[in-house]
């Protein structure tokens, strides 16, 4: 059974979300502090964090850089803040997607269900590129970079495992987004672009003049290794 921990200092909204994703068969954990969802997050191995970023001790910003720090566990935010801006500095964050309040909740539980569906499809193969320089490894979603592992977001990892499995073909933001994040994904078209941005800081040996995640001019991306 999947383990879902909500961070959220509204408990009304708390209980709603944790009534619909219980009828969805998942083990749902609630608490409304930051400090405490860290404690209970060393204790229980979570699959996905649901975070609402105004909390009563510290920002869900602060909680999300120390889960991100310690783990690669899905973070689904949930805010108020709604500018451009603040939707770019929580994928800088880590965050896999981004809700803003008033949302629905069966619109949330099918974005849970959407990315369980996702993360559960594997391919037990391991690609290397550049006599090892790469190496991704699809059954255990590990990724090394010149025999060094290094730690991707969930969403980061899936557009690397999306571009590099289908050997050259073009994607463009849309398509990746409704592959990634699910055909009713409601945010941003360069939600991606923040994705690939970071993912290039940790693949490239220059992310100005990227070998692996190329940008094809007026549609997308596509994987560029040999």
């Amino acid at each position: 059974m999947n383990n879902i921990l909500i961070i959220e200092d509204e408990e009304k909204i708390s209980e709603i979300l944790k009534a619909y994703l219980e009828k969805e068969g998942y083990s749902i954990y609630t608490t409304t502090k930051g400090l405490d969802a860290i404690k209970l997050f060393e204790r229980i191995e979570f699959n996905l964090v649901i975070l609402d970023l105004m909390l009563p001790d510290i920002s869900g910003e602060e909680v999300c850089s120390i889960l991100r720090n310690i783990s690669e566990v899905h973070i689904f935010m949930l805010t108020a803040k709604s500018t451009l801006e603040d939707r770019i500095e929580g994928l800088n964050l880590g965050a896999d997607e981004y809700l803003v309040k008033p949302f629905s909740p069966r619109e949330l539980t099918a974005r849970v269900n959407a990315l369980f569906r996702r993360i559960n499809i594997n391919k037990s193969e391991t690609m290397v590129y550049d006599n090892g320089d790469l190496e991704i490894n699809y059954d255990k979603r590990v990724v090394f970079v010149r025999g060094e592992e290094i730690s991707l977001t969930p969403n980061e990892f899936d557009i690397l495992q999306i571009l590099s499995s289908n050997g050259g073909k073009v994607f463009t933001r849309e398509h990746l987004i409704e592959r990634i994040m699910g055909i009713d994904f409601q945010g941003f078209d360069r939600t991606i672009d923040v994705h690939i941005k970071n993912l290039r800081k940790k693949i490239e040996l220059d992310s100005r003049n990227p070998k692996y995640i190329i940008t094809v001019t007026r549609i997308g991306y596509k994987f560029g290794g040999d």
